[in-house]
């Protein structure tokens, strides 16, 4: 296809992003009885949401329902074709069935919708016509009317399919509340990639992956070398008698005794180490060791359970993770 030689593109792009976003804002209008009573059926149903639509409708559907499950409301995605062709075994008697439609009169929508109800199931239709036929049928409606599509001929789904996507995670959201859903809640559903990692993926889980370098305060300087040299994370924990944490020694604490050329026959742990040294007990999270490091610029931490010293967690241990 030629390009449009007239085009501007950044305003198109300005233009496609305000349009959107007044769709988004105008559903604010639509928050209604209806909107109110949907959360709570789904909320206290003791089946799934099974979500349901045709074309750009059905993609939005699929977003909507990978929402809701990962954070904790039972949902099953069912494209409006395939529903009448066998599908719609998978309609259980107690599911509540969403069907997302801008027009509400396509052609599946027409067919699906009585098979529905004959079911008995209650049928909310998200809906962009409220006199269609799939609004007149439905038990609730859920508005996501719009003025225009942001696509210059009015014809490609675009602030239609947006505004859809937003009434989706308005009802996600209230859903969230309604349960209560936590972060530990969402960890359980997300064990995978690095999102799941920041949510349960412990300070222990790390630190026990690798020796934990200490040395007494009483220790010789040879001694401090040796064991930063051994365990190679670069700082040594310094610890009395009782194993109680004094102090740390890192690479840059021996440099910077060496330049004063001081003599060093005599010196111990005691006289190199930095006193109140950063650290962070072994069953926090290892996210928040990451906040530690960053908001302290350092690259390492003292692991301590409870009172005593149990390791080190490193920043090169979180970036293997893929933590960062």
């Amino acid at each position: 296809m030629k390009r449009n030689q007239t085009i501007n593109i950044g305003q198109v792009a300005k233009r496609t992003i305000a349009m959107e976003a007044t769709a988004i804002n105008d559903l604010q209008q639509f928050i209604d009885a209806d909107f109110e009573k949907v959360v709570e059926l789904i909320a206290t149903c003791e089946g799934r949401l099974v979500v349901t639509g045709i074309g750009k409708s059905a993609i939005i559907a699929q977003k909507i329902v990978a929402t809701l499950n990962s954070t904790g409301t039972p949902a099953l995605f069912m494209h409006a074709a395939d529903a009448i062709h066998g599908d719609l075994g998978m309609i259980r008697q107690e599911d509540i069935v969403m069907c997302i439609s801008k027009s509400g009169t396509s052609s599946e929508i027409k067919v699906l919708v009585p098979l529905v109800k004959n079911f008995g199931n209650t049928l909310v239709a998200m809906v962009g016509n409220t006199t269609s036929f799939l609004a007149v049928e439905a038990d609730y409606i859920l508005n996501t009317s719009v003025t225009q599509e942001a696509c210059p001929n009015n014809l490609a789904p675009t602030t239609s399919t947006t505004a859809q996507l937003a009434m989706g995670d308005a009802l996600a959201v209230c859903l969230i509340e309604w349960h209560g859903f936590t972060a530990a809640d969402f960890a359980k559903f997300h064990p995978g990639g690095a999102l799941g990692k920041k949510l349960y993926l412990k300070v222990h889980d790390l630190s026990k992956l690798h020796e934990s370098p200490k040395v007494l305060t009483t220790s010789s300087l040879r001694d401090v070398i040796v064991e930063i040299s051994s365990k190679m994370l670069g700082v040594t924990a310094v610890v009395d008698e009782n194993g109680i944490l004094q102090g740390i020694i890192t690479d840059g604490d021996l440099r910077r005794m060496l330049e004063k050329n001081i003599p060093t026959a005599t010196i111990t742990a005691k006289d190199i180490m930095s006193l109140k040294p950063k650290t962070i007990q072994q069953d926090e999270l290892a996210i928040n060791a990451l906040e530690m490091m960053r908001n302290n610029d350092i690259t390492q931490l003292l692991v301590m359970d409870d009172i005593r010293y149990a390791g080190i967690i490193h920043l090169h241990d979180l970036i293997r993770e893929g933590i960062i």
